[in-house]
C-alpha cells in the first residue's frame, strides 16, 4: 500500500476513534437526569448497565487507538503492510478495511483462536 494512503487512512480512523471516545466520556447533563430523586431499582440497574456498556466500548476503542499507533510506528520504520509474526505482506484490500492489522487474515484468526 502507497505509505500517503496509509497515512491517511490511519489519521482519518485515529480521528474517528478519538471522537468516539470524547462521545463516551462527555457526561450526561445533570439538569436533564433526575438521579437525585429517588429511583425505581430498574433504572438504576438501566443505568449501571449503560455504564457498564460504554466502558467495554471505551476499552476497546482504547485498543484500537493503541494498534493505530503501533500501525503508525510501523509506517515510520517502513514495515507497515507486513505481518508483525511472519513478515508476510498483508493485503491491501485488508489493510483499506482495518489500517491498523497486523497480521494476514490466517494469522489473524489463528492468534483469535489461542487466545
Amino acid at each position: 500500500m502507497d505509505p500517503e494512503r496509509a497515512r491517511e487512512l490511519l489519521a482519518r480512523e485515529r480521528a474517528r476513534v478519538e471522537r468516539e471516545l470524547a462521545d463516551l466520556a462527555v457526561p450526561a447533563d445533570d439538569a436533564e437526569q433526575l438521579t437525585h430523586v429517588d429511583q425505581h431499582p430498574a433504572d438504576e440497574g438501566t443505568e449501571l448497565f449503560e455504564r457498564e456498556r460504554d466502558d467495554g466500548v471505551a476499552q476497546q476503542l482504547r485498543e484500537v487507538l493503541a494498534a493505530i499507533a503501533r500501525a503508525e510506528r510501523r509506517l515510520a520504520e517502513g514495515t507497515y503492510g507486513r505481518s508483525v509474526e511472519s513478515g508476510a505482506p498483508i493485503p491491501d484490500g485488508r489493510l483499506e478495511a482495518i489500517p491498523w492489522a497486523e497480521r494476514t487474515v490466517e494469522e489473524q484468526a489463528a492468534h483469535d483462536r489461542a487466545r
